[in-house]
This record gives structure tokens, C-alpha cells and sequence, in this order.
């Protein structure tokens, strides 16, 4: 029992080797494959889940929802408890949970089952994320950690890249439960790289007790905003309930942040969150994750309800996640050197909106469509590595578990966000899909000229230290 609750040395021939750090990057990009490759994936499943079960898309999109939230409810958890109990301990038993779960999730009868299923699936998702940006920076040398950390978002990206155009293999052949049942392998792979390949812990925050009534008012607030949204958009529930919603989505945020300023073992630090650089940098994070999840909901609902098979729509969505692996991976040989982090927020954000305005102008030709989504998808690939180093260089390694989990829940909150924003789009525009179609990517444009500004300064202008410490 003892072994189950420790960290495992790695075997001192994989310690010793002069690309030991890579070695444990690329056992932690196994991981982000597999958490985007699921995100993906899933989204392609939408109109057969419609179809088998007799949904509507507000009632399906709670898949994604169900999962989004209790990912979003648990990250900063997962996070203060990796760098209490270990990060490779945390991360280990991530891929047991998260497996378990997806083959539980192609068993699935109905699509309450299958969201109950989802919400165990993301518990497992939460232990993987809160730690992989911590594992990857405690891992390489401080001079590489953009190169890591874009690596890593390469990682992502590829899974991405991959979802669409599998999952609409695997939807029109196999049928929708394979979408789940594939991260069945890929998981046990990661778990075996994991175990020989990742470093234990050497630094480690100081305990306290779990913050219960934090991750509660959390998970009040952001189950209340997004179900409030899904009302709106067509899920079976009276209309008084909205404001209802809402106002329990506001009272509980407000309480919320007022706990979290008190308590000592708070689920968020909020010190962190005192820092101009780390709340911009988590404004850019949530900003860059709605404009990249909003058309993988958009892109199948608009194309498959125009005729376009699954197998089509997936390959012209493959579009967006492979602008963003390409530019990750590439981007430090195709920019200047001089160039800073914020800079090249900046620039990838704005290519982000560009390509976002562009879809807007013809968002059903397969064509133009794929285009536009590679030249966002490009952007983002600039954007969101930079954005991930501008963070974590300005927290102590003591508590990067933490800001990765605070990173990644800000992801989350954005991939949410994108989805509910799409869903509503199509929903307003009623019968006129291709109304609905044009205004969802202008909303996402919007959104990535906010990004810029905030990486800019022109919002939240960075400042000050960059961690002041907790007081």
C-alpha cells in the first residue's frame, strides 16, 4: 500500500541521460495528446448522439459541458494536492481514473449515463492538466521552458489536429462509442511512459486542509452561468429559471471570491491572482481556448446540416488544430529572435481574429472554411505557449502546480464558454443556420482582439512583482 501512495524513481539509466528532460516533456506531451484528442473527438459525436438518442444540441452539449465543469471545479484542487502529495503521483493515477473512465463512457445507454460518466472521466482529466505545464517546467532547464512548453501545446495541438478527422472515421464506421473507447490504449501507453520516464517530486508546498467550500461556490457559479446559457438555447427547462441561474451564477462568484480571500488553504491562491502578469496571462488563456473550441462546435453542426458527411467535416476542421501544431512547433524558427513573449501574444492573437473574420464572411464553403481555420488555428499556435511562459516564469517553482492549475482552469472556463457561445449562436438564429453561422466566428474575432489588447498592456497592464507572496 505504501507504493501506491509514493513516488516511483525513474531507473537511473533514464535519470543519468543528457535528454532525461526530454524524455519526462515528452511522457507529459502523451498526456496532452490524449485530454485534446478526446476534446476533439467528441464534439464530432454531437449529431450522432442527436440522432441515437433523440436529443436536442442543448441537451447533447452537456457532454461537453458536464465535463468542462467539473474539469474547471478540480484543476486548482488537483494542483495545490500535486504539490503537496507529488506531481507524478497526482499525474499517474490521472491516467488510471481518466481511462476507467472512457471505456465506461462507450458503455454508456443514454446520454445521462454518458454525462455521469464524463464527470469521472474529467476528475481523471483534472489530475492530468493541473500538473502537466508544472511537470514540464520542474523538468527542463529554465532557458528552454518556452521550448518545453511549446512542445507541449504541439502535443495538444496534434490531438486536436487528429480528433476531427478520427473521430469522423471512427462516427461514420464504428459508430460514436469507439470515440470514447480509443483513449482506452492511448492511456495505458501514457501510464507506463509515466511511471519510468517522469521525475519525482523535489519541491513541495506546504500542506493544509482541502478547501471544500471554495470548490463548491466554484462549481455553483460556473454550473449556473452555463446551464443559465443552455436554457437559452433551447434546453428543456421554464424560462424563469434563467434569471434564476443567474443570479445564483453571480451571488455564488461573489461569495466565492470573498471566501477565498479569507481562508488560509484557499482552492485558488490568490495571491497569484495580485500579480498584473499571471491575470493577464489567465485572461489570455480563457480568451485563447473559447476561440479555439468554438469552432470545433460550429464547424460539424454547420457542415453536417448542410449535407457535408462527418468523415469531410472532420478532415476540413483538422484545419484549425494543425495551424496551431505547426505554428507551436515552429514558431521560434520562423519569428525573430528578439522578439518577446508579449509580442508574440500579440501577433498570434490578431491572426486569430483575422482568420475568425475571415470564416465569418463564408462559413460553409469546405475550402475557404479550412483556410480560415488554419490561418486561427496558426495564430493560436503563437499565442498560447507564449502566453503559457509569460505565467509560469512568474511564479516560484514551489507552487507551479498550483498556477498550472490555474492556467489550465482558466482553459477550461474559455473551452466552456466557446461552446455555449456557439450553441447559442446556432440557437438565436432559428431556422436561418447560416445567420447563426456567420455571427458565432465574428463573436470569436471579438474575443481574440481582446487577447491582444490584454497581452499588449492596453488592458491589463503588467506590472509590479511577480509573485508577491501570500500574506
Amino acid at each position: 500500500m505504501r507504493d501506491l501512495l509514493r513516488e516511483s524513481r525513474r531507473p537511473h539509466r533514464v535519470r543519468e541521460h543528457p535528454y532525461a528532460p526530454w524524455f519526462a516533456v515528452g511522457a507529459v506531451c502523451i498526456g496532452a495528446f490524449m485530454g485534446q484528442l478526446d476534446a476533439s473527438i467528441v464534439t464530432l459525436a454531437f449529431p450522432a448522439l442527436e440522432r441515437e438518442f433523440g436529443a436536442s444540441l442543448a441537451a447533447v452539449q452537456w457532454v461537453s459541458l458536464g465535463y468542462l465543469l467539473v474539469l474547471v471545479a478540480l484543476l486548482a484542487g488537483a494542483g495545490r494536492l500535486a504539490d503537496v502529495a507529488g506531481r507524478k503521483l497526482v499525474y499517474l493515477y490521472g491516467f488510471v481514473v481518466f481511462t476507467a473512465a472512457s471505456a465506461a463512457c462507450g458503455l454508456a445507454p443514454s446520454v445521462a449515463v454518458l454525462v455521469a460518466c464524463r464527470l469521472v472521466q474529467a476528475a481523471g482529466a483534472a489530475m492530468l492538466q493541473a500538473n502537466s505545464v508544472a511537470l514540464v517546467v520542474s523538468s527542463v532547464p529554465r532557458a528552454r521552458m518556452r521550448t518545453g512548453l511549446g512542445m507541449q501545446a504541439a502535443a495538444q495541438a496534434l490531438g486536436l489536429a487528429l480528433g476531427p478527422a478520427l473521430g469522423g472515421v471512427l462516427v461514420a464506421t464504428a459508430g460514436w462509442r469507439w470515440v470514447f473507447w480509443i483513449n482506452v490504449p492511448v492511456g495505458c501507453a501514457a501510464l507506463i511512459a509515466g511511471r519510468y520516464l517522469l521525475p519525482r517530486t523535489r519541491r513541495r508546498g506546504s500542506g493544509g486542509r482541502f478547501d471544500w467550500p471554495g470548490l463548491v461556490l466554484l462549481a455553483a457559479s460556473t454550473s449556473a452561468l452555463l446551464l443559465a446559457a443552455s436554457v437559452i438555447s433551447g434546453m428543456g427547462l421554464p424560462s424563469w429559471s434563467v434569471p434564476v441561474l443567474l443570479a445564483v451564477a453571480a451571488g455564488a462568484a461573489i461569495g466565492f471570491w470573498r471566501w477565498e480571500t479569507r481562508v488560509p488553504s484557499a482552492l485558488i491562491d490568490t495571491a497569484l491572482l495580485r500579480s498584473r502578469v499571471v491575470t493577464a496571462g489567465l485572461a489570455g488563456a480563457l480568451g485563447g481556448y473559447l476561440v479555439l473550441f468554438g469552432p470545433l462546435v460550429l464547424i460539424p453542426q454547420v457542415l453536417v446540416a448542410g449535407g457535408t458527411g462527418e468523415l469531410v467535416a472532420g478532415l476540413v476542421l483538422t484545419a484549425l488544430p494543425g495551424g496551431f501544431a505547426a505554428s507551436a512547433l515552429m514558431g521560434d524558427h520562423l519569428l525573430p529572435r528578439a522578439w518577446g513573449d508579449r509580442r508574440r501574444c500579440v501577433v498570434g492573437a490578431v491572426a486569430a481574429a483575422v482568420g475568425c473574420a475571415l470564416l465569418a464572411a463564408d462559413p460553409v464553403a469546405e475550402g475557404w472554411a479550412g483556410a480560415c481555420l488554419a490561418l486561427t488555428g496558426a495564430g493560436l499556435g503563437l499565442f498560447v505557449p507564449a502566453n503559457n511562459t509569460v505565467v509560469m516564469a512568474a511564479v516560484p517553482e514551489r507552487v507551479s502546480a498550483t498556477a498550472g492549475g490555474m492556467v489550465n482552469m482558466a482553459r477550461g472556463i474559455g473551452t466552456a464558454l466557446g461552446v455555449a457561445a456557439v450553441t447559442l449562436a446556432l440557437h438565436l438564429a432559428g431556422a436561418s443556420q447560416e445567420a447563426g453561422a456567420r455571427a458565432a466566428p465574428a463573436v470569436l474575432a471579438a474575443v481574440a482582439l481582446l487577447a491582444a489588447l490584454t497581452a499588449s498592456g492596453r488592458v491589463v497592464r503588467p506590472g509590479g512583482g511577480p509573485y508577491p507572496g501570500r500574506s
